[in-house]
């Protein structure tokens, strides 16, 4: 199946949110625990935008619909890590592993090298081996695990630093 990849738009809000949402209600990529509203979604993205980072889709033009998407922000809003970013990627469960992932973070990581960023961090679940696996086959190395962080679900969840280094040292 062939997918269009490109820049998210506010048209496509809703799609992406329903994907957020379902994570947020299902999974353990995202350790949110409460759904998000479109409004409240929609200004989070136009903030992404007046900020110059980027989101983008991955849409399938027959079912006509987002199947997942990919974004980078700020790592920390201190000035001195303005070079850092942190990535997330999102697929909607009847896309699954059919490569959308891999496809979503080269597209990131392309688009970071070119707005001039240092490095490049995920922060994965510990249990989230897919993701992990995806990182390392990427380049990105381990830096940092940090146990009991966060909670999903009522468990205690550990939090997996993955970084990239986009230029020359």
């Amino acid at each position: 199946m062939d997918f269009q990849l490109r820049p998210a738009t506010l048209h496509d809000l809703e799609q992406i949110l329903a994907i957020y949402n379902h994570e947020i209600l299902t999974g353990i990529a995202n350790w949110n625990d409460q759904v998000k509203s479109l409004e409240t979604y929609r200004h989070w993205f136009e903030q992404l935008q007046q900020e110059h980072y980027p989101m983008w889709i991955a849409y399938d033009p027959i079912q006509q619909r987002v199947a997942g998407y990919a974004y980078y922000a700020a790592f920390r809003s201190i000035s001195g890590y303005k070079h850092t970013i942190e990535h997330s990627v999102f697929i909607s469960p009847e896309y699954k592993r059919r490569g959308l992932g891999k496809i979503l973070m080269e597209q990131m990581i392309e688009l970071a090298k070119a707005q001039a960023f240092h490095i490049m961090i995920g922060a994965i679940d510990s249990e989230n081996k897919a993701s992990i696996v995806l990182h390392e086959r990427l380049g990105f190395v381990q830096t940092g695990y940090l146990p009991q962080v966060g909670q999903k679900f009522g468990h205690w969840r550990d939090l997996v630093f993955m970084q990239l280094q986009l230029d020359e040292a």
